[in-house]
């Protein structure tokens, strides 16, 4: 097996110092099976099948670049590859031809050479170095919005106007904390990752009520393969929502479960309320139970009962049941148009097997960025630059801006920025073309 020929039923591990076997692209696309799966990373074939259940971040996640080169994905997601590389070595089981390109398919070469030039360029400036002010001055606005909303029902009683101004400084307080948990889970603050790790944990279960696995397990998948079907969590969203191709399927089917030529206006009733109070909460109460994430059920029961400790001496249980359901609900608004204002608009459909850079610019656009939308949307109007650079702290996408623009132009690629309103008004403008899209496929097709 020195040479290019046909692979076994399954291939062992390359032994050391023994001449690595030589796969072609061919041989590889074949192994992209449940039970089945090899991956590329710097040339270097990998038989993952196995020891894909144990992935830190998830069976789905590694196993979505199935058959594909994922050096880029590799270098994106990892702070510390060497170390990371320990773990590939025995799932190693040879590398790519010599004749072989180092991606399949129609890719642009130059594009992938060009980019990982950029990254390179982003790492000796520095870009990847966070600052522990910026990060501590986000904890310390969170914490002292979390102790101003109580004190405001402390001093004030829990009448109408107070109730209402804290539950939105409390949702506030929530979509703030939404953001730094996703910087931790991005690595991005700490340099050891087990900080990381810990600090999201208290962040996203002590202040949010969430479990920082579950994020992590859904959130990454949506970084890998942004706006892809069954492979994005964030856009498998059918039978409720029709999103891009899923219009005309839908519709060249004759699927009508809901009236899709009307959902730009029942997204606002079942949209953004309740996102995060209904389907975030079921589903990852199921994931703790599940996969017994039982650290993560504790992080989420130290926040309810420090919430409802907190706030039942003044309303009563049926008062505190409601005042949470009416953070929850301001919250979800805020998740939903701000996640959402940079990719809903964008292309979505079925796998396309694109390099790293023209995947992500695919599925995002930025928002023109000012000193509130930054701070509101905890830095997501610079999407482009987040997932290209995932680990890259966000109070550094401004610097690395200019070097992904320039990059885009010496490529022809489309660099979207819009101002803020706009982008969340064409949430609900490609909810109705596609809706419409729908329409026209089920009536005529």
């Amino acid at each position: 097996m020195g040479g290019v020929g046909e692979p076994g039923p399954r291939e062992g591990p390359a032994q050391p110092g023994a001449p690595l076997p030589t796969f072609c692209w061919e041989q590889i696309r074949a192994h992209d099976q449940p039970g089945d799966k090899w991956l590329v990373i710097e040339r270097r074939v990998y038989d993952i099948s196995r020891w894909a259940q144990r992935h830190p971040g998830g069976s789905r996640l590694i196993g979505h670049h199935g058959a594909e080169d994922a050096t880029d994905a590799f270098r994106a997601f990892h702070q510390d590859l060497n170390f990371v590389r320990k773990f590939l070595q025995p799932l190693l089981i040879g590398e790519l031809a010599p004749e072989e390109p180092s991606q399949d398919g129609p890719l642009n070469a130059q594009l992938v050479e060009d980019f990982r030039a950029l990254y390179q360029a982003a790492e000796d400036m520095k870009l990847f170095d966070a600052s522990p002010t910026f990060f501590a001055f986000l904890l310390g606005h969170i914490l002292a919005m979390e102790v101003l909303a109580w004190l405001l029902i402390y001093l004030l009683g829990p009448g109408w106007v107070p109730s209402a101004l804290a539950a939105f400084i409390l949702a506030i307080s929530q979509a703030q904390s939404w953001c730094l948990q996703h910087d931790l889970g991005h690595a991005s603050i700490f340099k050891k990752s087990r900080w990381n790790h810990v600090a999201q944990k208290f962040v996203m279960g002590q202040l949010k009520g969430f479990s920082a696995h579950w994020w992590n397990f859904r959130h990454f998948q949506h970084h890998a393969k942004p706006n892809i079907f069954h492979k994005d969590p964030d856009v498998t969203v059918a039978p409720v929502f029709l999103l891009g191709e899923s219009s005309v399927e839908y519709g060249k089917k004759k699927r009508r479960y809901l009236p899709y030529n009307q959902q730009h206006l029942y997204f606002f009733l079942i949209g953004p309320p309740l996102l995060t109070l209904v389907n975030f909460e079921v589903e990852n109460l199921a994931y703790m139970l599940v996969c017994m994430q039982w650290a993560d059920l504790l992080w989420a029961a130290s926040f309810y009962a420090r919430f409802f400790l907190s706030y039942l001496p003044f309303y009563g249980v049926p008062g505190v049941l409601l005042f949470f359901v009416a953070v929850r609900v301001l919250e979800s608004h805020w998740f939903v148009w701000i996640t959402q204002m940079n990719h809903i608009p964008k292309e979505i459909g079925h796998e396309k097997h694109r390099d790293w850079v023209s995947s992500q610019l695919a599925a995002t656009c930025n928002v023109e960025p000012s000193l509130f939308t930054n701070w509101f949307s905890g830095h997501l109007n610079f999407q482009i630059e987040h997932h290209l650079f995932p680990r890259m702290p966000r109070h550094n996408y401004s610097r690395v801006a200019p070097l992904v623009k320039s990059l885009c132009a010496k490529h022809g690629l489309s660099y979207e920025v819009k101002p803020f309103l706009t982008a969340l008004v064409d949430i609900v403008r490609s909810l109705k073309k596609s809706g419409d899209i729908w329409l026209d496929a089920y009536l005529h097709q």
